[in-house]
């Protein structure tokens, strides 16, 4: 009797849900805190006044919670999908698929907040710039590698 063949569909979606998480954090703490090149709201409400800077405040707090949800939903999946039998549990395919979803968060957070949305920018200073879009080609570039990683631990597996 032949075993059924194992999934990484449940592990490659928790490892989603972290990616973006992690890549909001990324966002977040490197720059909106310790480069301070952007805020969440730096294009529409200047942080060069008290008023201004405490309002960016409130909303880069509201988007790391944001993005502590996502991480958490991503560990709760990936504690659900540990315990699943049809599993298959890939190192790989797990930091292919948190690759994937960090470059998910950097190509819709940079498209909707640098380009259709234009609340910040990458290097506010600078407005639009190359900058907004080296932000989004990094995303595209860290889910293809994402992909090729898991699709490369699905093709080993159907072996």
């Amino acid at each position: 009797m032949s075993q059924p063949a194992k999934t990484t569909g449940p592990l490659t979606t928790a490892g989603m849900a972290i990616g973006i998480g992690m890549g909001g954090f990324v966002d977040g703490i490197v720059f909106h805190q310790i480069l301070q090149i952007h805020n969440m709201l730096s294009a529409r409400i200047a942080t060069d006044t008290l008023v201004g800077a405490k309002v960016n405040m409130v909303w880069d707090g509201i988007f790391h919670a944001a993005v502590w949800m996502a991480t958490a939903i991503g560990i709760t999946l990936l504690w659900k999908a540990i315990k699943r039998p049809d599993v298959l549990l890939s190192g790989t395919a797990l930091f292919g698929s948190i690759l994937f979803g960090f470059g998910l968060f950097n190509l819709v957070e940079g498209l909707i907040d640098h380009h259709v949305l234009n609340i910040h920018h990458v290097y506010e200073r600078l407005g639009q710039s190359v900058w907004d879009y080296v932000f989004l080609a990094s995303g595209v570039a860290l889910m293809l590698t994402g992909w090729l990683m898991i699709r490369d631990v699905r093709s080993r597996s159907a072996a």
